[in-house]
This record gives C-alpha cells, structure tokens and sequence, in this order.
C-alpha cells in the first residue's frame, strides 16, 4: 500500500541538536578538528575601539572566509545566504540553529582595515602550515616555487598606453585600486619602494613605463603572449614542500618576471624564520634562472635545480660563449684554438666582465671567420656571479636534479586545482592587496584539504571524524 505522509498540526516545541545533523565524515568537521583560531581575539584586540556597539566576530567572519574558499563559493553575498540554510556550514561557523548571519557588506571593512593591518590572514595561513608541518607532512629538504597569472577583475578596454600621462581623479574620489596604485607610485618616485640591494638583486633600477595601465586597477600587469589575448593579470606565487605539496608559502604580486624572482627570495626568508626551515634544494623553471638568483641560493648553501637563464648562445652560426672553456684559475677563457682570453678586471654595467683575446692572435687564427667575422678580435662577456651559472649547470646533470624536475610537477598541480577547483582563474578583489587576500585565502583552502585528506582517511566501510 503507497504511504501517505500524515499532515497535522504543527508541534509547538522542537528539541534540535545542531551536532547531530552534521555527518561524523563531513570535511566541515574534519577542518574544524585541525584549524586553531583561538589566537585571533587577542591579536586583533588592539584594532577594535574598547567602546561602542560589539563589532561581528572576527572569528565568525575568518570561518565564513574559510568556507567560502574551501567550497569555491566566490561571491561575499552568495556565501552569506549558503551559510544561512546550509547546516554544516552554520555548524563550522559555530552558529546556532537562530543565529542572524552577518551581512556581506562587513567583509569588504574588515579586509581593507583590521585584517590587513594586523596580517590576520597570513596568520592563519602560517598557523595551518604549522599544523602539516607538526604532522609530518612537511619534510623541509626540497622545496619547488613557480607563479601562475589570474586574470584581474577589470575591463580590458578601459586602458591608456602606460607612457602618456593620465588624470587620475582625486584620492577621496578614487577607488580603493586606484588609491592603493598612487600611493605605490609615490613611493617608488620617493625611492621608497626598493632600495640599493634590491636594485642590484634585480639587475638594476631601469624600469621601463608599463605598455598600457588598466583605469579600473592600475597594478594589475597588462600580459600579451603568443597566440592569445592579451589581458590584464597578477602573479600568484607558491612555494612548496614537495613531500606531500604543502604549500608553505604564498603570495599575491603583480605579473613581472623580475617580481617573480625577487619574491622568492622574501618567501624563503620568511619560511626560515617563522618555521626554521631552509631546504637543501630549490627545483624551478627557467625563468627563475637569472644569475643573481642563482648567486644568492648558492651562497645560503641551497642546491639550485633549477636550469640556468643564458643568452649567451648564437643562432648566426659563429661559435658561442659555450665552445670556449673557462680556466677559474687562471682566471682565462681558452677557445677552440688553444689562445687565452684575458680581463683587465674592470667590470661594466656593475656585473660584467670582458675576456679579450689578443688581436695578433685571432689575425692568424684559422678559425676567425666563425668565430668573430665582423671584429678585429673575440670578446665574451662573463657575469661576476657566474660560477653560480656553472653550480647550477653542474647540478643539471645529476639524478638529485632529475627527480626534484619530477616532484616540481607538484607546484603545477596545485596551480590546477587552484583554477579548476577552486576556481581561482579570476580575481574578485581588486588592487594589489586584493590579489594577496585571495591568493592566500585560496592557498590556506588548499592547504587545509590537503591536511585532511592525508590525516582523515576512515576505513573504506566505516566513517570516523578526524582524530587531529
């Protein structure tokens, strides 16, 4: 006989246990077992007024944060109304059955102003790495870094090439982008931004105007590639453990390859302070092959695997700086000929060296019109720092460099995850400090799926909750 559900009277008192409608398996809960915020209240005390109407929770909001990147729910509005009738997710936020959500308006103060002042969300970032590093899933010894473009938020057409001057409005009138873009600018005129061992770092303080500046978020990179459209975009930069694909460190920056490198730097400082790690290798693609980079990994004992940036190869035919062998000590350029290239020792542009052979020599050499057709004698440039060059292209022949090239996949596939799974293939925010929220809001999402996947494993037929 078909069942019929009965409609009576409603009941006038209800007993609901919001625990129990929460799966012991549910990943809201095997989160809530690893993630520690208890720090939270006292690190933003001094940012909130000690009179006046109570503010929302600043842990309510980070949890609802965190649900939202976790889920891939992007938008502020969409998240508050999912929190509102999901009930694990209102059993995350540790809100009860009749607790009000907090409007989505509330995000937007507390990201531009007491959590970015006190760096909350690096705080919880660092405290998850934290926990996979106490549950060994963090092995310290190789380590691989790369950047991935995210298309910024902005309308592509509205632009200006980057050498005219443009009329940028008023700061009270202005967004908060274009605020954040002039007050950039005002401290790169005022020599603020970078000083002399960052410009060397760089290879120098020659900056040349970007080719068009977007009027909505000025720092956002314009990037013209082959075969696709050019679009305005921000790096998303990850260092990562390659035992397991932590990611320990994370960061927003605009899309410049000097950027690039120079960030790799900051963050394996950083990992070394805040965690007293530096790994014995660093696996990377060529574009953080540059010499200095190269130079400054060597110096701090870190194995450079990571294949060298040389232009120095030619494509007319002639020989190249590769065919003469370099004597360290003599401190002399041998070519194919058997004579010796000297250096006076002056070094130009601030990292160059000049080896010249002898003009008698290459006179009677045989081998002149392969070699210099078109000058009197040979010159070969040779970067002061390049005996780092020739400790990365030493390491490119071992197996210890073939199997960190297999495991920097790693640093590719959370890269993936970050744009098809967690749908990072676009910002929300704009302005730089945007791009470093979500880059690492995304990065703490994956890093905390990664924990529990590897620590919650319940057998294949029966479902526990995470024991961490």
């Amino acid at each position: 006989m078909m069942g019929r559900r009965e409609r009576g009277r409603g009941q006038l008192f209800y007993a609901f246990d919001l625990d129990k409608v929460v799966p012991a398996d549910h990943l809201v809960r095997q989160i809530d077992g690893v993630l520690d915020l208890d720090w939270v209240h006292k690190e933003l005390a001094p940012y909130y007024s000690h009179t006046g109407r109570p503010s929302i929770d600043p842990v309510l909001m980070i949890r609802m944060l965190i649900v939202g990147y976790v889920f891939a729910i992007r938008s502020e509005r969409q998240l508050c109304s999912e929190v509102q009738v999901n009930l694990a997710y209102r059993w995350f936020c540790q809100l009860s059955i009749e607790d009000g959500i907090p409007d989505h308006s509330v995000f937007s103060r507390a990201r531009h102003e007491r959590f970015r002042q006190s760096d909350t969300l690096r705080r919880v970032f660092e405290s998850v790495v934290a926990k996979c590093i106490a549950a060994g899933l963090v092995g310290g010894e190789g380590f691989s870094i790369d950047a991935s473009l995210i298309r910024a938020d902005v309308d592509k057409n509205k632009r200006l090439p980057g050498d005219q001057p443009i009329s940028w409005p008023r700061a009270e009138e202005a967004s908060r982008a274009v605020r954040e873009y002039l007050t950039a600018l005002d401290a790169a005129q005022s020599g603020a931004e970078n000083n002399e061992d960052d410009d060397k770092f760089d290879g120098g303080s020659r900056r040349k105007p970007p080719k068009e500046v977007s009027l909505t978020d000025p720092l956002a990179a314009w990037v013209a590639r082959k075969n696709t459209d050019p679009f305005f975009a921000y790096d998303a930069n990850y260092l990562i453990d390659n035992k397991a694909g932590i990611i320990v460190d994370a960061e927003g920056t605009r899309a410049n390859r000097i950027v690039e490198i120079a960030i790799t730097r900051t963050m394996l400082d950083r990992v070394r302070q805040r965690f007293h790690i530096r790994p014995q290798r660093l696996a990377a693609d060529t574009a953080y092959g540059a010499v200095r980079l190269l130079k400054w990994l060597v110096d701090r004992k870190i194995a450079p695997h990571i294949p060298v940036w040389d232009k120095s190869a030619r494509s007319d035919g002639t020989l190249s700086r590769a065919d003469f062998i370099f004597d360290p000590e003599h401190n002399v350029y041998i070519c194919p000929g058997g004579k010796l290239l000297h250096t006076t020792g002056t070094v130009i542009d601030g990292h160059t060296l000049r080896y010249r052979a002898s003009k008698r020599d290459c006179d009677t050499c045989a081998l002149k019109p392969q070699c210099s057709p078109n000058t009197p004698m040979r010159q070969i440039p040779r970067d002061v720092h390049e005996d780092a060059r020739d400790v990365a292209r030493a390491l490119a022949k071992t197996e210890a460099y073939e199997q960190s090239r297999r495991e920097r996949k790693k640093v590719e596939m959370r890269f993936a995850h970050m744009k098809r799974i967690f749908r990072l293939d676009r910002l929300r925010l704009r302005g730089l400090s945007g791009a470093k929220d979500e880059v690492l809001l995304t990065a703490t999402a994956q890093n905390l799926r990664r924990l529990v996947k590897l620590l919650c494993r319940p057998p294949p037929s029966t479902a526990v909750p995470c024991a961490a």
